[in-house]
């Protein structure tokens, strides 16, 4: 079946889908989110700079947007709504999104909202002001097993909450 906004994969109204920021998501993160997806009878769209291998279910759409700067989060802040979910562990992005009113949560489990999103923000700009100094090095440790059951944790939870509010 063709993906039409506002109708699931499965022909019927569905208020709610997931939106990906795939190019920087781990692939365990996204599988989860097709695992919850599959229970649960939401879309997933996983929004990238560059072509990915798509999971082959129809409740996954790939969009494939033009490449440049910010192209992909432009099109998740144009296209994501109010009730939805993406996925993303960019703050700026995040930020863009919450004042949109839309969920938002890192692949580490972490959500972001409009009562930290200003905390995060900042030690955001600490850290990048840090490295370009060359007083911090590196980024986030590798994505591991304590990082998946937080994210399961929070998306299910999530999930749960914007369900009961459609």
């Amino acid at each position: 079946m063709a993906y039409h906004a506002g109708f699931s994969a499965y022909g019927e109204c569905c208020a709610m889908r997931v939106w990906i920021d795939a190019d920087a998501c781990p692939k365990a993160a996204k599988e989860q989110v097709v695992k919850f997806a599959l229970k649960r009878g939401f879309d997933v769209l996983l929004v990238a700079g560059q072509a990915q291998i798509k999971p082959a279910y129809s409740c996954v759409r790939l969009i494939v947007v033009p490449s440049g700067p910010d192209a992909a989060d432009d099109y998740l802040v144009e296209h994501a709504q109010p009730g939805e979910l993406v996925i993303c562990s960019d703050v700026p992005l995040a930020d863009r999104l919450v004042k949109k009113a839309v969920s938002v949560l890192d692949p580490r489990g972490r959500e972001f909202d409009e009562r930290n999103m200003g905390d995060k923000l900042a030690v955001r700009n600490l850290f990048t002001e840090l490295r370009e100094a060359g007083q911090v090095g590196g980024g986030q440790p590798p994505y591991g097993e304590r990082d998946k059951q937080a994210f399961a944790n929070s998306l299910d939870r999530i999930l749960t909450r914007l369900q009961r509010q459609a």
